[in-house]
């Protein structure tokens, strides 16, 4: 069986179903095919920080009633340094709010409007190859039901993840990958709890780092930094909220409400980037292109801003007749994917024990953390950053 349709999206996850949305806000033909079931795309426990490209895409869209009232806007948050919290005020250093809306709503509200909207979505699909991307005629094949489907189309979007085939659609000949893994691995628990702060709180002790955050009023995400060797079952409820107290310091840890968890699990850290971003009448977005460890909450943001760059350059080849449109995607595209790594790196060195430490490098931490504490300069810095740099 076979289709035609102008843009192939590869992926249903948040950056796949936005580049739809956005394509078909524009009259654009696209067709999105996904592995999972629409449910096991739910089930993925995934980031709850939006940056205000995020938020405002989603507003454009109409897809915004439910993020306006079950979302949570955040003025500042804390780096806490054993001794103290350091609050970072960004709405008073940049004018803009972060807002606190589970990854899961997001890609909600977007599944449940693609049926009015238009958007048509593949689900449950094996085997997906892509075919001649270096043509101006790509396509892909994929099998259901246990017939093989074809779909050509004029460009291919690969917002499949890291595992995903669209990135290894692309020569090695002209592949280039950076990536730096961390030696330890964050162990976080979710439970319907209120939140033991009213804003982030990423804190570094001496017994490593923690953060904790929240999806709601009532529910709350906290993490502890583990060795990669650890094992969640070796990990009791009662064990982890008994090191998130004492790793959050005294003032947090009064305010925590213990309770089962909903979910926990040790998530690995690393940073990477793949370039190209573009091949042919490929394009990469999301995680098929970039990782960043979760502090400073870029991995959904970023995915955001491609699929941002990455829809204005389709609507200008398809509705204005330029064909340059789609040349400077990667260029757009790489250069906010590489200062958020470089924030996400940073944060992450200064609020982590690195195994290899050693005094010296404790001594960096408490005196940056210090500086951070006494300088204006320094947090708005970090207050640009962390409600994300221009689009």
């Amino acid at each position: 069986m076979s289709q035609k349709t102008q843009v192939a999206i590869v992926g249903a996850g948040p950056a796949g179903l936005l580049l739809g949305h956005l394509l078909r806000a524009e009259g654009i033909d696209c067709v999105v095919v996904e592995r999972q079931s629409p449910e096991y795309v739910l089930g993925r426990i995934r980031a709850g920080v939006l940056e205000q490209i995020t938020t405002d895409l989603l507003q454009r869209l109409g897809l915004d009633e439910r993020l306006n009232k079950e979302g949570l806007l955040e003025e500042g948050f804390c780096l806490a340094d054993g001794e103290r919290l350091i609050r970072i005020n960004t709405y008073e250093l940049t004018g803009k709010h972060v807002t606190i809306y589970g990854q899961t709503e997001v890609t909600r509200d977007l599944m449940d409007a693609a049926e009015d909207r238009g958007l048509e979505i593949i689900y449950e699909v094996s085997d997906v190859a892509l075919h001649d991307i270096e043509s101006d005629a790509p396509y892909l094949t994929y099998d259901k039901d246990g017939k093989e489907h074809r779909i050509e189309a004029r460009f291919i979007a690969g917002c499949d993840g890291y595992y995903g085939p669209s990135r290894q659609a692309i020569p090695v000949s002209v592949a280039r990958e950076f990536e730096r893994v961390y030696p330890f691995g964050w162990l976080g628990i979710l439970a319907d709890v209120p939140p033991c702060h009213d804003e982030l709180i990423y804190a570094n002790h001496e017994n490593g780092f923690a953060l904790a955050s929240m999806r709601s009023k009532v529910r709350s995400r906290y993490y502890i930094d583990v060795a990669m060797t650890e094992k969640v079952e070796d990990w009791s409820d009662a064990r982890l909220w008994d090191e998130l107290a004492v790793r959050l310091g005294p003032d947090a840890a009064a305010n925590i409400t213990r309770g089962p968890a909903l979910e926990k699990s040790i998530a690995p850290l690393r940073s990477y980037v793949f370039e190209p971003m573009q091949h042919g009448s490929l394009f990469l977005a999301g995680d098929s292109a970039h990782i960043v460890p979760p502090t400073g909450a870029k991995g959904l943001n970023l995915a955001a801003s491609d699929v941002h760059y990455l829809s204005e350059a389709f609507a200008g080849f398809f509705n204005r007749n330029d064909n340059d449109a789609v040349s400077g995607y990667a260029k757009k595209a790489l250069s906010r994917v590489w200062k958020s790594e470089r924030f996400s790196w940073s944060l992450t060195k200064l609020m982590h024990r690195f195994p290899d430490d050693g005094p010296f490098e404790r001594k960096m931490q408490v005196a940056e953390l210090g500086y951070i504490a006494s300088s204006q300069a320094a947090q708005k810095s970090i207050a640009e950053n962390y409600v994300g740099l221009p689009v």
